[in-house]
């Protein structure tokens, strides 16, 4: 491959950034956009309409290009699987992450994604090659929480799940201000020096991605236009211009999800032993102080998960199950509160087909994540988790206080 490249920055008014990169036979036009934007589409099916291009690669993956062209897919969500794999906290920030671009296109009566979706029917139109470069939301997510210290993934999900609470309206100029890339840059920097691991997690491990994914194309000489969002746009422009040496292995290797700490593995099967130890080491001094310190545990542990399924609104015989399972799972490192109480909360009140259909829309308030079935089973799962833990810190102190 051709390792010399030719950068041309273009910005013309009311237009997003573009770099041009010329790698190479090939010529990447790269176009930066704001996700909800009337010009951004337009500006992107303008392009297309050129004609000058052969070849267009947007910022998708398989899973956002399905849920943007197969909405129907979300209807068919067996959510019981969803609790099973463990992925439920996973579909609930994916829902989070979505809720605020959603309340946007609301607000100005588009659809999110919209300038993707311009350049997939375009694409179809002129019967031009697409191809999805972006890394999966999924290892996305995933790398993104295995990335950052245990004692920030809690606050980084409480903003996210603040942002639901915002009832700020923005101006459509504001967001084509979104588009101009000094803006970006200062705001990103900023992001960085806040949390440099969900910068790399989040941008520049993405550029990379993309950037390799670009490099992998046919060298057929043509023109390629590339539809990013705008803050991708100097940084995938800076990886293409001295290009990856092996495009291929930067792909696979972005594509792994760093295992957790072996430690964390461990831990809670050692709170667990340290639980029994205590129970035993209660009982050796006196019966009565080995009852009272396993009816607090199981006292503390099932009031708290039974709390949090309370304020989820699950149904009473689930929250009655979160105040029997919960002490009970809290000894079984296998099995989480939250499975069980959601699983019987889903049973109790089966999501119908209309609620997977709103849950987009219904998501973007607050109210909304009560009022609709499948967003209320999340928060079942979620608060009784949420409850059973904080039931096994505080329950565990008692025992320290009491043996000591």
């Amino acid at each position: 491959m051709d390792t010399s490249a030719d950068v041309v920055a273009t910005s013309a008014a009311g237009s997003g950034p573009r770099q041009i990169v010329t790698q190479g036979n090939t010529t990447f036009t790269l176009l930066g956009t704001a996700h909800v934007s009337r010009a951004s589409a337009a500006e992107v099916r303008a392009a297309i309409a050129t004609g000058d291009y052969d070849h267009v690669a947007i910022e998708l993956c398989d899973a956002r290009h399905a849920a943007l062209t197969r909405s129907q897919e979300m209807e068919q969500m067996d959510l019981f699987q969803v609790l099973r794999q463990g992925k439920a906290s996973m579909v609930a920030a994916n829902l989070a992450l979505g809720a605020y671009q959603q309340r946007l296109a609301e607000q100005f009566d588009i659809e999110p994604g919209a300038e993707m979706r311009a350049a997939i029917d375009a694409c179809d139109k002129a019967d031009l090659p697409l191809s999805l470069i972006d890394r999966n939301i999924g290892i996305t997510l995933k790398r993104v929480y295995r990335r950052i210290p245990w004692w920030q993934r809690f606050s980084t999900l409480a903003a996210l799940f603040a942002s639901l609470f915002s009832s700020d309206e923005i101006k459509e100029e504001d967001i084509e201000k979104l588009k101009q890339g000094d803006m970006l840059e200062a705001t990103f920097n900023e992001f960085a020096q806040s949390s440099a691991a969900l910068h790399e997690a989040l941008i520049d491990e993405r550029d990379r991605y993309m950037a390799a994914c670009l490099l992998q194309l046919p060298d057929h000489g043509g023109q390629t236009l590339v539809v990013v969002g705008a803050g991708h746009v100097k940084g995938l422009a800076s990886y293409l211009r001295q290009p990856l040496p092996e495009p291929a292995q930067e792909q696979a290797r972005l594509d792994v999800v760093p295992p957790s700490a072996r430690w964390l593995k461990w831990l809670p099967w050692l709170v667990v032993a340290l639980v029994f130890a205590g129970f035993a080491w209660g009982f050796t001094r006196s019966p009565d102080l080995g009852q009272q310190l396993v009816l607090e545990w199981a006292l503390i542990h099932g009031v708290l998960s039974a709390l949090g399924a309370a304020i989820a609104l699950a149904h009473p015989l689930s929250i009655g199950t979160a105040f029997v399972a919960s002490p009970l799972t809290s000894l079984n490192p296998t099995i989480g509160a939250g499975m069980v109480v959601a699983a019987v909360e889903l049973w109790l009140r089966k999501p119908r087909v209309a609620d997977f259909s709103r849950l987009k829309r219904d998501v973007t308030r607050v109210s909304g994540w009560w009022r609709n079935r499948v967003s209320r089973t999340l928060l079942v799962f979620m608060l009784s988790s949420f409850g059973s833990a904080l039931g096994t810190w505080i329950a565990g102190a008692r025992i320290i206080q009491a043996l000591f």
